[in-house]
């Protein structure tokens, strides 16, 4: 079934001291004026029935399945992982690089094969691939960058063309097969695997990771926190000794810091979109390593640190970062309930943005719930993953706040009374003089190449 065009819903809620509002959104849609200005129709029209019964698409758009799970790996060196999470991609000669997160758990079916100089604890079964994709979507290689990693879920690409992973598990040795502690981010080579050292940046924390978003003018790295129970999650930055970057400069150190959004303990309290919020503060993370407790459970001192529900994607666009919390849901512990937002962070100005509020997917003319990975589409606007119930669909979004189908995951993994359908994960586009958007679908795991008419608006 096709999927109507859609809208985000506004919220309403009451917030602080010292908050302003603002309808001002236009800095992350820029892209969609001309569109808009037109009066055109937002998206690329419905999307049409895949015969295959594989994905969706809109007329005048193509898939190749880059990769399964379970096939072989080209380099020899075991099977395809499973559970396909956060993926970027990187520019080669002629060539794409794509790094890809495996979000393996004990249950796993295909764990991350390990490698000999690229394992960090044999125990641990998640970890990193990377492909190398030609024209026609045509894969040359396909191989383990990094295992013996735990539940990578999501991370983000550096400036320099690598790939920051992130273990969104904080279990240390002992725990299970662990023989080491877990928790923290690696750095991945995405062209060559002799360079990639699995030793973990910890001077960046030991948390529950997702994402992160680097800024290129200083080297700050912002970083998600999903964590499961209450408090939740913080948001973080990192101020590297090294700012000027370049691989390998992370392990150099530096200094991190979770925000504090004065009169705002808890994100999910803010509800109407535009909301903006001056005066945002850092506060030194007291344990980084966390050895005795968690970081979100540590004395900030007077005021402590904001905290969040589902702390999600990260990405940075323009003078910015923008992130996601998925969700929040009071039975759960949250302040207030909502389906979705994405924020914005201008770090010159200290100055915190509610750019939109997602709706329910109870009514077909409104939003799917739980925004999860998030990129910025090369013609502007914004490409969200959707991870929440019922179908999956990757959703553009414009600068009037439509929302419009792109894909939608057509791969039942339940029954046909009772189907179910896989999120989908790790959007990311790349050139190259052919613009291609790279998605994966979680379950079963499945990496797709999209090509088609992305400059029509």
């Amino acid at each position: 079934m096709s999927v109507s065009r859609r809208r985000l819903l506004a919220g309403t809620g009451a917030v602080g001291a010292g908050i302003a509002f603002t309808g001002a959104v236009e800095e992350l849609f820029a892209g969609d004026a001309a569109a808009a200005a037109a009066g055109g129709r937002a998206g690329y029209g419905p999307l049409v029935p895949d015969p295959k019964g594989v994905l969706d698409l809109p007329r005048g758009f193509r898939y190749t399945v880059l990769s399964r799970e379970g096939e072989r790996l080209r380099s020899g060196e075991g099977a395809v992982p499973s559970s396909f999470d956060g993926m970027a991609a990187f520019p080669g000669r002629g060539r794409t690089w794509l790094v890809r997160n495996h979000e393996n758990r004990p249950d796993a079916e295909h764990r991350v094969p390990p490698v000999e100089g690229v394992t960090y604890d044999p125990g641990a079964l998640g970890g990193c691939t990377a492909l190398e994709v030609g024209h026609g979507g045509r894969v040359h290689t396909e191989r383990v960058a990094i295992a013996g990693t735990a539940v990578n879920c999501a991370g983000g690409p550096t400036p320099w063309n690598t790939w920051l992973t992130c273990e969104e598990n904080e279990d240390k040795a002992g725990t299970g097969d662990f023989t080491k502690d877990h928790g923290f981010i690696f750095e991945v080579d995405p062209y060559r695997q002799d360079r990639t050292v699995p030793e973990p940046l910890e001077a960046m924390g030991r948390f529950q990771h997702e994402a992160i978003a680097v800024d290129p003018r200083d080297g700050t790295v912002y970083e998600t926190e999903d964590a499961f129970e209450r408090p939740f999650g913080l948001f973080y930055r990192f101020l590297p000794r090294r700012p000027r970057g370049g691989f390998g400069s992370l392990r150099a150190g530096g200094r991190l810091e979770a925000m504090h959004v004065p009169g705002v303990p808890d994100l999910s309290t803010v509800q109407q979109p535009g909301t903006v919020i001056d005066g945002v503060r850092w506060k030194r993370v007291p344990d980084p390593l966390a050895k005795e407790t968690p970081i979100r459970f540590q004395d900030f001192g007077r005021g402590g640190v904001t905290h969040a529900q589902k702390l999600e994607g990260c990405y940075w666009g323009g003078d910015r970062v923008y992130f996601v919390t998925s969700f929040a849901r009071r039975e759960e512990g949250s302040g207030a309930d909502h389906f979705g937002q994405v924020w914005s962070y201008e770090p010159r100005a200290g100055r915190l943005t509610l750019v939109i509020v997602f709706g329910p997917d109870t009514d077909v003319r409104t939003p799917g719930e739980s925004p999860d990975n998030i990129c910025l589409a090369p013609q502007g606007g914004l490409m969200v993953c959707e991870d929440g119930g019922g179908a999956q669909h990757v959703y553009g979004v414009t600068r009037r706040r439509e929302v419009y189908p792109v894909a939608r995951n057509r791969q039942n993994t339940g029954t046909e009374a009772e189907p179910e359908w896989g999120e989908f994960a790790g959007v990311t586009f790349c050139g190259g003089g052919r613009t291609t958007m790279y998605v994966n679908v979680y379950e079963p795991g499945t990496t797709f190449a999209v090509t088609g008419p992305w400059n029509r608006h």
